[in-house]
Parts: C-alpha cells; structure tokens; sequence
C-alpha cells in the first residue's frame, strides 16, 4: 500500500505544479505576447480610460445613439459575469413582451420610422453580450440619430459604412457594425451649421 501512495503523492503534486501554475503562466505570457490586445480584454481606450471592450455590448438608449441588441443577462444588462441567453422560447408570453417593449421603445424614440424593425433590434442574443448589430439595424437607426444629433442623414450614412465589418476572410459569419465604436465615432463628429 506505501508503494502506492507515495507514486499517487508526487504524482498529484506534479500535476497541480505543471496544470495550476506553470501552464497558466506560460499561455498568458504567449497570450500577451502574440495578441496584446486581445489578452487584455479588447478595451477600446480614449485618452488613458478604459471605455469597454470591442467584445462586450453596452447599454445605449438615447436617441441621440445607436442602440444594440437587447441583453437578457441579469440583474445588470450586459452583465459577463452572467452572460446567458433569455432561453424564452417562441411561443413564451415573455418573449413576445420583451419583444412588444422594444419595438414600443423604437417606435417613441421615432414614431415617423415605418420601417421593418430588424430583428437582433427587437430580440436578445445567445449570450445576451452581443457588441454588434447588423447594417441594417444600424440604418434602421440612422434618421433618428441624425435628428436627435442635428447631423445630415448622410454624414450618419457614411460614419455607419466606416464602421461596418464584412465577413471575416471574406466568407465567414456577416457584415456587421461594432455599436460602441460607432457611437464613440459618432460623439466625434459635430453637427452641421
């Protein structure tokens, strides 16, 4: 029985060492070696201060902003600690509130919009994190923001094309628009005399 313990013993030691301490290290120091930004959370930093990160959505719901999409993490919205979806079904009473709500907040926010709301602007992602909407929940924004900021709906236009990704390589995944870069673009520019 000794002649068992004592292997198991160093075993378990050398394991916790190799798998608890030295591997962390060593993919951390690569990590922030090879991809310094990305081991660092993507913050998107403006004069010294951490605004957020490319990766995590926040809350806009100033008329004056482009809204992402709704975030079902709990209490807080945009919460990482708690990133989950709603997992509200279709025929759930509460998704189709939830749904009923936004579409009642976009149409306040602009009542002369009769456009088809976009979907990721009435529903909750997977992860309830998302940071990007698609081009057309961005344009479907546009005539607001313009108003609410005394832009030209024009100059909005173009700040949206600016800030829209196409597919990664080319084919993978959709354009889509990082909506804390573009409201940070948008806070840049000024409004036309």
């Amino acid at each position: 029985m000794k002649n068992i313990i004592r292997p198991v013993l160093v075993l378990f030691a050398a394991m916790t060492v190799i798998t608890g301490g030295l591997y962390p290290v060593v993919v951390t120091a690569i990590g922030r070696a090879a991809f310094p930004g990305q081991a660092s959370g993507s913050l998107i930093v403006k004069d010294g201060k951490a605004l957020g990160s490319e990766l995590i959505g926040q809350q806009f719901d100033a008329p004056r902003y482009f809204w992402g999409r709704l975030s079902a993490t709990a209490p807080n919205p945009y919460n990482a600690q708690a990133s989950s979806g709603s997992n509200l079904g279709p025929t759930n009473p509460a998704l189709a509130d939830e749904v009923k709500g936004r579409l009642a907040a976009l149409h306040d926010a602009d009542p002369s919009n009769t456009a088809p709301v976009p979907v990721d602007l009435a529903t909750s992602s997977g992860s309830g994190l998302d940071p990007e909407i698609s081009p057309a929940a961005a344009a479907y924004q546009i005539d607001r923001v313009a108003k609410a900021r005394k832009l030209s709906r024009n100059d909005v236009d173009a700040l949206v094309q600016r800030n829209t990704s196409g597919r990664q390589f080319g084919v993978l995944g959709e354009a889509r628009v990082n909506v804390l870069k573009l409201n940070l673009a948008l806070d840049e520019l000024k409004p036309a005399q």
